[in-house]
């Protein structure tokens, strides 16, 4: 099942994902090493994605498909409530969400990518 729905995004946004395409933690430049260039089933993930207000780590348009790596910086409650309501406002445009530990992603990444692999395949 294709969604492919186009999500707005303020336009301002497309500087900030930039700069923190070029800033990547490790966990972001593993995974990413294992999304791009169609590797997963040959759909395409994209990274630091504007939508709505937001910037997601991965999202992948035609699945409607974020993919979230969940570091130290996600510990914090402030963070945590903010993850939470963007997760609920991007989940009402129909974007569904998967989320990784960052030391799940670092230390198991085969694991993530059976996740991966297995949501996609069930929801196609």
């Amino acid at each position: 099942m294709s969604r492919n729905k186009i999500i707005p995004y303020r336009k301002d946004l497309k500087q900030l994902a930039r700069k923190l395409r070029k800033n990547s933690t490790i966990a972001e430049i593993l995974l990413w090493s294992e999304l791009k260039n169609k590797q997963i089933l040959g759909f395409q993930f994209h990274r630091q994605v504007p939508i709505l207000d937001y910037i997601v780590d991965f999202y992948c348009h035609e699945l409607q498909l974020v993919i979230e790596i969940d570091g130290s910086t996600h510990d914090f409650i402030e963070v945590g409530l903010n993850d939470e309501s963007r997760q609920v406002r991007l989940e009402v445009e129909g974007v569904i969400f998967l989320r990784f530990d960052d030391l799940q992603v670092k230390q198991n990444m085969a694991s993530v990518i059976d996740e991966i692999i297995n949501w996609i395949e069930q929801n196609q």
